[in-house]
């Protein structure tokens, strides 16, 4: 049997800041973006904030209002959170080489190698949290289990810095009587159709007829099916794992809401971008299908998937159905807070051509695209950049590959 966990930094981007400064510890802290570009929306609060009722998304005079004048407001630093996450990640290093990235603050760690040499997944656990703190002055919440979706659910049960084991002998006791909409991938479309068919926690999932879920919610259906059951059995894969790869993508929540589609226009073509040059990296040179999230500024969110006239792994081409995409699915009662581009249905070997197909330019686009991702390689990820990324210099600043790479079904776990 696995033995997994899976690790939450508590409160990660407040954490941080409190941690730098000294001088913050025992206030309420929120970490906001740019005031002068989206009104000092909440980013994150440490728990003296959030104990206070300030949540993720209100703006700053709202969370002002809850916390009085001793509340504290810290500009996001980006570049910050990546370097604390890269250390945090060379902790779980020592106790294994199977780890899956879940957003910048969360991981999976598979240490069923690793039980002979550390003792059982509690105790690494333990070892775990204890040298976050020490060593990073952070603290983490552990789940320990023997799958993914299982783990998850424990590190969230207890926070912060805890451990919590879900087991095959205590999860229906532990598990199914908490509300649907705790389990990983079950957000509020999916909780609002399961609560209309008398689904309302985890265990009535688990005993419901599959093949009533499925004609509901298609076929992630069957997966949430097997989910509430324990049956999940898909691997922690690691960055090396090319076989393991279904889907490659990049999301982002901006700095600012987007207000037109230029802007949007703007952000889906960086994230693209950085989408083809992983593909590349990965060895995975044609994609068939594109993948489109768009998060509100009331936070719900919208999703579309359509097929490209034939494989790709350019840019331009993902950028152009990405686009379409999501003028098909927006409805425009808000602006935009977040974007995600994804692709999958990747496909290897010869191809057909398309009748109106051209070799030659077939050729010089991968050319040009090997050149690109070698000087990037070389000078740095922004050193080409498209003309359109030039109307933000925030955006055009930004490190989109390299600093906000998140498992496309990330974006949507407190969402849809």
């Amino acid at each position: 049997m696995r033995t997994i966990l899976h690790s939450d930094l508590n409160n990660f981007y407040a954490s941080v800041e409190c941690n730098r400064r000294p001088e913050l510890r025992g206030k309420p802290v929120v970490v906001v973006g740019a005031k002068e570009d989206r009104h000092g929306i909440v980013l994150a609060k440490n728990m003296i904030a959030k104990q206070a009722g300030v949540k993720t998304g209100d703006i700053y005079w709202e969370a002002r209002q809850k916390c009085g004048n001793a509340l504290v407001e810290v500009q996001a630093d980006f570049g910050e959170y990546l370097r604390v996450s890269k250390e945090v990640r060379k902790i779980y290093e020592d106790y294994t080489d199977r780890i899956e990235a879940f957003g910048i603050d969360e991981c999976w760690l598979d240490v069923t190698a690793s039980l002979n040499l550390f003792g059982n997944g509690v105790r690494i656990a333990h070892i775990i949290r204890e040298r976050v703190k020490k060593e990073i002055g952070i603290t983490v919440s552990v789940g320990v289990s023997w799958n993914k979706i299982f783990a998850k659910l424990g590190s969230d049960m207890e926070k912060p810095d805890a451990v919590t084991e879900i087991t095959e002998e205590n999860f229906r006791d532990v598990v199914w009587s908490l509300p649907v909409e705790e389990l990983l991938y079950v957000g509020r479309a999916t909780k609002i159709k399961l609560n209309k068919i008398g689904v309302k926690t985890i265990g009535q999932l688990a005993q419901s007829d599959e093949e009533l879920l499925v004609r509901i919610l298609g076929k992630w259906g069957s997966y949430l099916y097997t989910f509430a059951n324990g049956k999940d059995n898909s691997p922690v894969t690691t960055v090396d794992e090319e076989e393991n790869i279904k889907s490659i993508g990049n999301s982002l929540t901006v700095y600012r809401d987007l207000k037109d589609e230029e802007d949007v226009r703007m952000v889906i073509h960086l994230l693209s971008d950085s989408v083809a040059a992983r593909m590349r990296e990965a060895g995975l040179t044609r994609a068939r299908t594109i993948h489109l999230y768009a998060r509100a500024s009331d936070l719900s969110g919208y999703q579309k998937q359509g097929k490209l006239p034939r494989p790709c792994s350019n840019a331009i081409e993902i950028s152009k159905k990405a686009f379409t995409l999501f003028r098909e699915v927006y409805p425009w009662q808000n602006y935009v807070r977040g974007l995600g581009v994804s692709v999958s249905d990747f496909c290897f070997g010869a191809e057909q051509l398309d009748l109106f197909g051209s070799l030659e330019k077939d050729e010089k686009q991968r050319r040009l695209d090997a050149a690109i991702d070698k000087l990037r390689h070389k000078y740095g990820n922004n050193v080409i950049q498209s003309a359109i990324v030039y109307k933000d210099p925030k955006l055009r600043d930004m490190d989109i590959k390299g600093e906000h790479t998140i498992h496309p079904l990330s974006f949507f776990k407190n969402g849809t």
